[in-house]
């Protein structure tokens, strides 16, 4: 019998939603530059499978920029602390940018000095924390990449929104044989994105995922969004929760305690704080010798005994990668819902309408 929330989805091919998604910010206000590095972002979110941080993104973040909550026009600036801390100031600007350059000082720091540290102030969402994690990969660079974010979760015991959902991000560049390491997660049992993507296409949502405004386990995902989400291991992921908004909110100057704005609001500035650190993987031995351990612990984790039902053992990102050599060549899956939400924003800004093929 077919599952009544599973609705047929639309393969677009990412080159197309490239193309569309680029014009879409340059004709809302974003520079070439600026909008290659959100397309890209966005875009690397889609092929991993992360729908949720994906160009399904493009509605809200326009509204906040017609609404003037979001500059996208905004230019980064960087005040040098010492020779291995900076700070970027984002300026309401796309997340995407301020964390792409603040990442770029990270690594030119750590390059010299082994390690590099930036705190980003006044900045937005910036989808999923993975790209970032790349980012420092590409250079050979092992990397922490934390945020904080709108109140959604509450403290351990309470029932009221007050911590972000904020992911923590890591990674650290694999070897010849292995893949490289790449956690990106988020301290609650799901992300509030998936609360958002179950809304857009009418589906029901688990359980153990989320309270609505009277505090009792719901499936329905507006409802969900009335209450607040739950932290995964209980007091462990509200933990997380208060540790992301110390590191990025707290240390940045930006907002905290549940003063971030929800990026689908447009009615006032975010003022999300970021903070990354790159660190040299080869300070205590060759690159080679760090990335073939590396190896050595891929093939440990990966060919380690199974449980009963287990077919694979995946290595910390290693699914994701598998979705994306896989959407490279069959397309990115959309809801109509979803391809027509993209297409409004073609019409205000008179852009060519994603096609379905």
């Amino acid at each position: 019998m077919p599952d009544p929330n599973q609705q047929d989805l639309h393969n677009i091919h990412p080159s197309d939603l490239h193309t569309f998604t680029k014009q879409i910010l340059i004709a809302n206000g974003t520079s070439p530059p600026d909008a290659e590095i959100v397309t890209k972002c966005l875009i690397a979110a889609d092929l991993r499978g992360v729908d949720t941080h994906g160009t399904n993104r493009i509605p809200s973040y326009m509204e906040r920029i017609r609404q003037k909550a979001l500059n996208p026009s905004a230019i980064p600036t960087i005040n040098q602390v010492t020779p291995v801390v900076g700070q970027v100031d984002a300026h309401n600007g796309f997340g995407f940018v301020a964390a792409h350059e603040g990442m770029k000082l990270a690594i030119s720091m750590a390059q010299i000095y082994g390690i590099g540290m930036v705190s980003i102030k006044h900045s937005n969402h910036f989808g999923m924390s993975a790209w970032l994690v790349q980012q420092a990969l590409d250079a050979d660079m092992m990397s922490l990449v934390f945020t904080n974010s709108s109140p959604a979760l509450p403290a351990w015991g309470g029932r009221e929104k007050l911590m972000g959902v904020s992911p923590i991000a890591c990674g650290a560049p694999g070897g010849e044989d292995g893949k490289p390491f790449i956690l990106d997660m988020a301290p609650s049992v799901a992300a509030r994105g998936k609360i958002y993507k179950a809304l857009r296409r009418g589906e029901k949502i688990p359980q153990d995922w989320a309270l609505d405004g009277e505090g009792n386990r719901t499936d329905d995902p507006a409802e969900a969004l009335k209450g607040v989400m739950l932290p995964m291991g209980g007091p462990k992921g509200s933990g997380l929760a208060v540790m992301m908004d110390v590191f990025s909110g707290v240390l940045s100057g930006s907002a905290f305690a549940g003063h971030v704005t929800n990026p689908y609001d447009p009615s006032r500035e975010a003022d999300v704080g970021h903070f990354l650190v790159a660190i040299k993987p080869d300070l205590f031995m060759s690159l080679e010798e760090f990335k073939g351990r590396m190896d050595y612990l891929y093939k440990r984790v990966v060919g380690s005994e199974k449980m009963a039902g287990v077919e694979r053992i995946y290595f910390p990102g290693e699914i994701e990668m598998i979705m994306e050599e896989k959407r490279l060549v069959e397309g990115i899956p959309f809801a109509m819902a979803e391809i027509e939400g993209l297409n409004r924003e073609a019409d205000l800004v008179n852009v060519e309408h994603l096609i379905v093929k």
